[in-house]
């Protein structure tokens, strides 16, 4: 799961007001587990792809981020090894700021997975009021994770659950579901001395949650920032859709101002609508580098991508070219996102600011993408040897 921002809680929202339509199919349609399932296939020559000014460089500077990870980390799309990142890393941590253009063109190839057609939406690391401690007008609690929230690996229990995972809590001797938002909200957790830092306004929480990450703005002036650490393993359900399900928002309000607002003005029936998304998230201090995404590893704003795993190597540079301008380039695989699964499904990180805040709450770009991978991945892939193609991951 992403580690820091989860998806934006607009995307089904969005992609319906863009006029999108997509039926609703007769029967259950198969959809591709992984890569191989999806087909992977050449692209266009990375040399060829129109690149806007400064994405090489900053996107650069994110893959060497990713390094760390791509070295020793099993690639859960089966589409990369290890090995086969450990020289296209070193080559990275030369000295190549004078052509980061040919860093690319000599050390990648660019795939295409299924027919490449793609969907991005946009996350952000919002800012909001908050305090160290409970003081007048700081009353909505940022709990840390506890202590007894259990995460299991059921491919442990068996192979055929493999990439499968929940959360709970134990009683007695069975684990059974953690607490959901109503109940946490209702003081599940209160006098247990869980309370990290306390936000002035339940609404802007919520959307700092859905996020996964972000900024308190202290009483003082100072900025006390917060990334996830966990979520109760209820589901998520995002709040935009639900809300444009029943009528409660005009098409002009059909945006995440427009959901505010609405919150704001109907606080009561807003809160309920809030605890239909069972999902809660908790938080730690982050006082290093950061926010952090998936790989444990800083994101960069504008140039680092939330995609899913089973089709993206995490750390991979992905190269989008869409019907939104901003979204268009060079960025890196380095988030997961609970909303952001297959093929071709991406998020766009836009860091911090009113800036950011328009422009990833406004995205929902369609269009190409592509996959970079080590040169020789792909006559490895379809030279059908048995390492080249694991089990899928459900």
């Amino acid at each position: 799961m992403r580690r820091f921002i989860l998806p934006l809680i607009l995307a089904g929202l969005l992609s319906a007001c863009a006029g999108q339509v997509r039926p609703v199919p007769a029967l259950p349609v198969a959809t591709p587990e992984t890569a191989f399932a999806a087909g992977v296939s050449a692209g266009p020559r990375f040399d060829a792809l129109p690149l806007p000014e400064g994405a090489v460089e900053r996107t650069l500077a994110a893959f060497r981020i990713s390094c760390p990870a791509l070295v020793r980390r099993k690639d859960a799309s089966g589409l990369t090894r290890p090995e086969d990142w450990r020289p296209v890393c070193e080559a990275a941590r030369a000295d190549l700021a004078a052509n980061p253009a040919a860093f690319f063109t000599d050390n990648f190839e660019v795939v295409r997975i299924g027919a490449g057609t793609s969907f991005i939406t946009g996350y952000y690391e919002p800012e909001i009021l908050g305090s160290r401690t409970e003081v007048p007008g700081y009353s909505v609690p940022i709990y840390k994770r506890p202590s007894d929230l259990i995460e299991a690996d059921l491919s442990l229990f068996s192979p055929e659950l493999k990439g499968k995972r929940i959360r709970g809590r134990v009683q007695g001797e069975s684990l059974i579901p953690y607490a959901d938002r109503a109940e946490i909200e209702g003081g599940w957790l209160k006098w247990r001395g869980l309370e990290l830092a306390w936000a002035a306004d339940a609404v802007d929480f919520f959307f700092l949650q859905v996020q996964g990450s972000g900024r308190l703005r202290l009483p003082d002036g100072t900025v006390m920032r917060i990334g996830y650490d966990g979520q109760n393993g209820r589901d998520y359900a995002s709040i935009g859709r639900l809300m444009r399900e029943r009528g409660l928002l005009r098409p002009d309000e059909a945006n995440m101002q427009g959901i505010i607002s609405w919150l704001r003005a109907n606080p009561d029936q807003g809160r309920a609508i809030m605890n239909e998304n069972k999902s809660w998230v908790f938080f730690r201090e982050l006082t290093g580098p950061g926010p952090l995404g998936a790989l444990g590893l800083p994101v960069t704003p504008r140039a680092s991508l939330a995609a899913d795993p089973r089709f993206v190597p995490l750390g991979a540079p992905v190269f989008l070219e869409t019907n939104r301008k901003e979204v268009n380039g060079l960025w890196v695989a380095q988030d997961t996102g609970g909303a952001i699964k297959g093929v071709n499904r991406f998020d766009s990180f836009w860091g911090a600011g009113a800036d950011a805040d328009v422009i990833a709450g406004g995205m929902a770009a369609r269009g190409s993408a592509y996959i970079l991978l080590p040169k020789g991945s792909l006559a490895r892939l379809t030279s059908g040897t048995a390492d080249a193609q694991p089990s899928p991951q459900r």
